[in-house]
Parts: C-alpha cells; structure tokens; sequence
C-alpha cells in the first residue's frame, strides 16, 4: 500500500474534490463531492452531492459515489481504490466505504469542523462522529488521511448553510 501512497498526490486529488463540492453548490446542490481514484493516480468516478432534486436526505456524495463504484468495478479493483472527499465521510458514508471495499479514505473537512459551520441546519444535521472510529469497528483495515486543507475546504461552505 505504500507504493500507491507515494505515487498519489494526494493534496492535488483533494483539491479535485474540493472544486467539485463549489461545482456541486454552484448547481444548487449542498457543497460536497467525492472522487474515486484508481491505484494509478486516474480519476475513476466524481460524485457531487446528491440532495436534490427531490430532498434525498441520504444522498451524500460518498454514498452515492459508492453505490456506482460497487456496481461499476470488480471488488479485485476497488481494494486498490482511494475516494477523496472535501469533508470527512459521516457514519453512513464511511459504513458504504467500509463496505464498497476501499483501501483509503483522504478528505478534507472533519465532522467536527462541518458542524460548526452547519449549526443545527435541519438539511445537514451532521453526526460529529469520526469516520476512523466506525473503521475502527470493522473488521479491516481502512486507511484515513486527514484532515488536509481544511481550510480551503471550509471555505467552499462561507454562507451555504445561513
């Protein structure tokens, strides 16, 4: 797992994802997005977040990202994979990653850090739940990386959630 570690810039994907959440708000959608990146540095799938059109209170961009990564590619491939996402996963969205297979998880954003920014927004009641912890409870391992460039990620939610 190493050798992938060092072949992925990981900071320069994040950023990918990042840009994607201020695509995701510019669409009127809340300001997150994920990426799948294959063991080779390639982008695989972008998702943005998925709560609208219709109100999807479970259409966070992991999860989604998630259902399409685990009925596009073979389990072999996703073990290699890493997702990058401009905030860290909720325990939904790690419990998909856990399940989805990946070997790592890089994000911006913690949960703790999206829920100050949120307050008690009723579109984002955000459970200040670390996703290393829900890992944790697994029975494999998940690397996590971050937090990284949080502050260029919270920046994407200035006014969002007023």
């Amino acid at each position: 797992m190493e050798s992938q570690e060092h072949a992925l810039d990981h900071e320069a994907l994040l950023r990918m994802a990042i840009d994607e959440s201020r695509k995701a708000r510019d669409g009127g959608n809340h300001p997150f997005a994920s990426i799948l990146v294959g063991p080779d540095g390639k982008v695989l799938m972008t998702q943005h977040n998925a709560y609208m059109p219709d109100h999807d209170m479970t259409g966070h961009a992991e999860r989604v990202l998630m259902t399409r990564a685990s009925t596009t590619y073979p389990p072999e491939l996703l073990r290699e994979c890493t997702i990058y996402t401009s905030a860290e996963p909720c325990a939904m969205c790690a419990g998909a990653i856990y399940w989805t297979g990946l070997a790592r998880v890089v994000y911006g954003l913690t949960e703790k850090a999206l829920k100050q920014i949120t307050g008690d927004h009723p579109e984002n009641p955000t459970l200040d739940l670390p996703c290393r912890t829900v890992f944790d409870a697994g029975q494999r391992q998940v690397e996590v990386i971050g937090p990284l460039l949080s502050e260029e990620a919270a920046q994407v939610h200035d006014g969002a959630w007023d």
